[in-house]
């Protein structure tokens, strides 16, 4: 038998690329990705792919749950700090303004004495003018967006100070110029160093209420405690529907620990920003309401001694004693009635204002010598011991509502940051105990 040989394909030229071989008539090639898709598509419809999507969610849930509340609790506590310190500064720079007020009108109500003015008075006048200048030093340091002008104030200061010995200087021989004198000094506390201050109030009052704005309410943190349940509650279901067990244990202990935690720590979020809002209306308000009130009682007595001082033309200062006056009951009878004082620094200031009344009386019938004598008595009964009472009172609400204004914010502060740490190791508590439920079910399909 012939064999007939088999002839062989001759190798292609160098250089010649070959055809992929064609797929069959009819049929498509599919990109890389498209089968990528193809092939996750099919996995999903697959148990354990779907289990594995189970898993994700839910870790992802409740990962994500606790950034988010560590988020709410840390924002919110950084917000409280910085209204605690912020109403700190605004409260000392209120006190070294009250303080310099007092100082000045202890000064001008010397004065009147003529000759050497009264020991305690003058002992009152340079602990005061210590106060503030030991305050201003402290406060420029603490912040500084303030630093420039309370920088300002304590130059001024210097300067005041000098013309108020000068003042005294003049009155103990008698002269007349030492009227002036202390007229000037006061007119570079009127003009210059309160404004200033006025101005760092301001600026301090602005900062205090964005702070207390940053404090959020936690209706976004319960959103997102709902989310995280949702997920964990429905993979329960679908999971027992596929498995036919009513309980996973994972999956319903992390739901547990989403449930409890998420509530406690929306319940302290909630309180801290309850709480925030009652100390901005509460002790806050009364703080500033009081201070504010004692600065201007303390600058129309002020207005008192130089009324006398004129000699019948000070018409204008006590027009401004009128004006501050009204001012400080207006700002009293408010807090009051708002129920954040209770009254009495406002009735000691209606006092001292009728015995106010009596030196003028005296004074615009003519009797300018017994209208010096009651302005200047310190008797039980006078004006001088009524005013100290206001004062006491004044000051008595100060430092008790400042006092609370500063430990409800730091409470409220320290319940922002435990909630914000307890829904993080929720968060990740609750995702350990998703993952290892689930991967306990993926077990049984290798």
């Amino acid at each position: 038998m012939t064999t007939t040989p088999v002839r062989q394909a001759a190798p292609p030229p160098s250089g010649t690329v070959l055809a992929a071989p064609s797929a069959p008539a009819g049929q498509a090639v599919q990109p890389a990705g498209s089968a990528t898709v193809a092939r996750a598509r099919g996995a999903l419809r697959r148990t354990p792919g779907r289990l594995r999507l189970v898993l994700a969610l839910s870790v992802l849930a409740s990962v994500a749950l606790g950034l988010l509340g560590f988020q709410a609790g840390s924002v919110q506590s950084r917000a409280l700090d910085a209204a605690a310190e912020d109403s700190a500064q605004l409260v000392g720079v209120q006190e070294v303004r009250n303080a310099l007020v007092a100082a000045d009108a202890t000064a001008t109500g010397a004065f009147l004495v003529g000759g050497l003015e009264p020991a305690e008075q003058r002992a009152r006048y340079d602990e005061l003018v210590d106060q503030a200048a030991a305050d201003l030093a402290t406060l420029s340091g603490s912040n500084e967006a303030d630093a420039e002008l309370l920088g300002q104030v304590a130059a001024d200061l210097t300067v005041y100070t000098g013309l108020v010995e000068q003042a005294r200087a003049n009155n103990r021989q008698g002269f007349p110029v030492g009227a002036a004198y202390l007229d000037q000094a006061s007119t570079i506390l009127r003009d210059e160093m309160l404004p200033a201050l006025d101005e760092v109030v301001l600026d301090d009052a602005d900062r205090v209420a964005a702070d207390f704005s940053g404090v959020r309410n936690a209706l976004w943190i319960l959103a997102g405690c709902l989310v995280a349940l949702a997920v964990l509650v429905l993979g329960q279901v679908w999971l027992a529907r596929r498995t036919h067990r009513v309980l996973n244990v994972g999956l319903a202990s992390a739901t547990v620990v989403v449930l409890v935690v998420g509530l406690v720590g929306t319940i302290l979020l909630s309180q801290s920003s309850a709480r925030a809002q009652d100390v901005r209306t509460g002790p806050y308000a009364a703080t500033l309401a009081a201070s504010q009130a004692y600065a201007l009682a303390n600058e129309a007595k002020s207005m008192e001694a130089f009324t006398l001082i004129k000699r019948g033309s000070g018409q204008a200062y006590e027009e401004e004693f009128q004006a501050a006056t009204a001012d400080a009951a207006e700002r009293l009878d408010t807090a009051a009635a708002d129920g954040i004082l209770d009254g009495t620094t406002a009735q000691a200031l209606d006092e001292w204002v009728g015995h106010h009344a009596e030196i003028r009386a005296l004074d615009d019938g003519g009797d300018w010598d017994g209208a010096v004598a009651l302005a200047t008595n310190t008797e039980p009964d006078s004006a001088n011991a009524a005013f100290d009472a206001f004062s006491a009172a004044a000051r008595d609400d100060i430092g008790t509502n400042a006092a609370a204004t500063r430990d409800d914010l730091a409470s409220a502060s320290t319940s922002a940051a435990v909630a914000g740490w307890l829904l993080l190791a929720a968060g990740l508590v609750a995702a350990l105990l998703a993952w290892r439920g689930m991967t306990a079910r993926l077990e049984e399909y290798r």
